[in-house]
């Protein structure tokens, strides 16, 4: 078994979130992929079975370090990306993978940008400001309550939590037994945090992910969020507007910063998601 490291939605080498790619020549047990991707220990790895048919649907399973998910954003566009580089070895423009939640089209610009199209999201749950406020160690009166805290998933849910100030989001962080309490009898979601202001005047929205369920107590580019919030950006005409064309940053506050780039619109009551960003190959090796 081969593997490789890249870094995505990174602006240069060692930004950015890490993924490690295991290409696997033979079948091996959903136990030992476990147990690989506990090894490295990164937000996600991914698994490449071969592929499996002339039209080169790549099947791919994406792992926590303590679980298996069904979709994930930047382990998508960093495989596809191995894909490409690593295995098809041409300029191939559109690569699909095979992943739990369906088929996901990922394609690349020449401005080195890679776009994955999302499922159509679905909408949830709506909770208080005052539930919430102290899951994260924060005011109730710094959420911004023009929107909803609500439940968004295109594979994965999320908690999408907007909050007014750039200063709260720095202060934010999960109050384990708080979290633990309020999702008491029913299943726990990862916590997806946003406001308006940002580091970079370039950047129109900064984000932070916590996932603790996840064994990730704080993910520093997190695509399928974003995807989520593309969603609920356009849904709640956060802008003003049925479509967005934006970018956001996300993970400063570690130490990693990520830029992701957010393209989603609404029409005929359907939400169309695309999420991209760069992908920079690190290491590559063999597993003994």
């Amino acid at each position: 078994m081969f593997f490789f490291i890249v870094d995505v939605f990174g602006k240069e080498k060692y930004s950015g979130n890490q993924l490690a790619v295991v290409t696997l020549e033979k079948n091996i047990s959903r136990d030992e992929m476990q147990r690989i991707a506990n090894e490295f220990h990164f937000s996600e790895t991914t698994f490449i079975l071969l592929p499996e048919s002339a039209d080169r649907h790549f099947r791919v399973r994406i792992f926590t370090p303590q679980n298996e998910v069904p979709f994930a954003g930047h382990p998508t566009l960093g495989t596809a990306y191995i894909i490409r580089n690593e295995i098809v070895k041409n300029n191939e423009h559109k690569i699909i993978l095979n992943l739990d939640v369906g088929n996901i089209p990922v394609s690349f610009q020449g401005d080195g940008v890679l776009w994955m199209k999302q499922i159509e999201p679905l909408f949830g749950e709506v909770h208080k400001p005052e539930d919430i406020a102290p899951i994260i160690n924060i005011r109730t009166e710094e959420i911004n309550d023009n929107f909803p805290i609500q439940n968004v998933s295109t594979g994965i849910d999320f908690i999408i939590i907007p909050l007014k100030k750039l200063r709260s989001i720095k202060a934010a962080s999960t109050n384990l037994n708080t979290y633990n309490e309020y999702f008491k009898g029913r299943e726990p979601k990862p916590l997806f945090l946003f406001c308006p202001e940002t580091y970079e005047k370039t950047n129109q929205l900064n984000c932070r992910m916590f996932a603790d369920i996840f064994g990730i107590p704080e993910d520093p580019a997190t695509g399928s969020a974003n995807g989520c919030l593309a969603a609920y950006l356009v849904k709640h005409r956060y802008f003003n507007s049925d479509a967005v064309n934006i970018k956001v940053e996300q993970g400063f506050e570690i130490g990693r910063k990520s830029i992701l780039c957010l393209q989603s619109s609404m029409k005929n009551g359907k939400i169309d998601i695309n999420v991209g960003g760069k992908v920079i190959k690190i290491a590559e090796g063999k597993l003994i």
